[in-house]
């Protein structure tokens, strides 16, 4: 496997592997600090970024590496040159390249003409970084994935897609509650619960939040108006939304003990109450700071090819 594009790329085997060895850097941090010296790492951000370009720039010096950073204004993909020739001429420099833009067929494109491990960092569709630090915050908090009941609560967007074919991988009751017109993608949902069936998880799409929530010990959310959302939409999205806030009321509806999951960043008052994402229940900045950890575990299992992948991505 040379590049990570989506969730469902990974094996549940690639997926306990990955979460181990981010789990051996929380612990030792600076473990491998000589694997990439001399090297260098390209990071292209084509939307904004506070978590995923601070923790894989770290990553990759805790690495022994030079992160690059560029956006479209320092590259000539910006005055004409393709993804293609853009791909071949990074692969001639960098030992890797992480991406966050918005078509998943450009990532695509740029990893089918690159010889070096492509990641992708966010893309309309996938957030698959953000989906391991979720189920590695969720196996340190809780013990264990197996028998896990989460709960994502809101617009089923790229957040929503990746934590269900996570889920799906580890085994876990995984389910989304999204309005009419913003559940996640069918061919996500077809995939991971393809995967569950194999895994002896559950997939579950539902308009109901209270039936999504029911008896979960993590119940997750996210921003009801993206990065790539028009500010026109505001207004429509607080009003479809409004029930699918995360708050005391719908938590009640939950496991006793439900920790509340959030990627961040956050709209207090929106998609989430204040009481909630400050209580005692909140792991946002635990999901957060192992952003950090599952960005070096993963430059370092696709560098050293240790991911079998799905035939998808070999």
């Amino acid at each position: 496997m040379k590049d990570l594009l989506r969730t469902a790329d990974l094996t549940p085997g690639d997926l306990e592997r990955v979460l181990d060895l981010a789990a051996a850097y929380k612990r030792h941090p600076h473990r491998q600090r000589t694997l990439l010296a001399g090297e260098t790492v390209v990071l292209y951000f084509n939307k904004p970024s506070t978590r995923t370009r601070i923790s894989f720039e770290t990553a990759v010096a805790r690495l022994g590496a030079v992160p690059i950073g560029v956006g479209p204004s320092d590259l000539q993909l910006g005055r004409g040159e393709t993804i293609e020739d853009t791909a071949r001429v990074m692969s001639r420099y960098a030992r890797a390249f992480v991406i966050r833009t918005f078509s998943d067929d450009d990532v695509a494109r740029f990893a089918n003409n690159a010889t070096i491990p492509v990641i992708n960092a966010l893309t309309d569709q996938h957030h698959p970084c953000q989906s391991l630090a979720d189920l590695m915050t969720l196996r340190e908090r809780m013990g264990r994935l197996s028998g896990l009941r989460v709960a994502y609560v809101g617009d089923g967007n790229n957040v929503a897609h990746s934590l269900l074919e996570a889920g799906a991988l580890a085994g876990l009751d995984v389910r989304c509650g999204s309005p009419a017109g913003y559940q996640p993608d069918p061919e996500v949902v077809a995939r991971a619960q393809a995967i569950a069936a194999e895994t002896g998880g559950k997939v579950t799409v539902t308009a109901d939040p209270v039936e999504a929530v029911k008896g979960c010990h993590a119940v997750y959310t996210d921003v009801w108006l993206s990065m790539g959302h028009a500010e026109s939409e505001r207004a429509e999205r607080l009003k479809v939304f409004a029930p699918y806030q995360v708050n005391d009321a719908l938590l009640a509806h939950a496991d006793r003990d439900v920790l509340f999951m959030h990627c961040l960043p956050d709209h207090r008052g929106e998609e989430v109450t204040a009481e909630v994402v400050d209580g005692v229940r909140s792991i946002v900045f635990d999901q957060a700071e192992n952003r950090l950890h599952t960005a070096a575990a993963i430059l370092e299992t696709l560098l050293s090819g240790e991911l079998k992948g799905t035939a998808a991505r070999r």
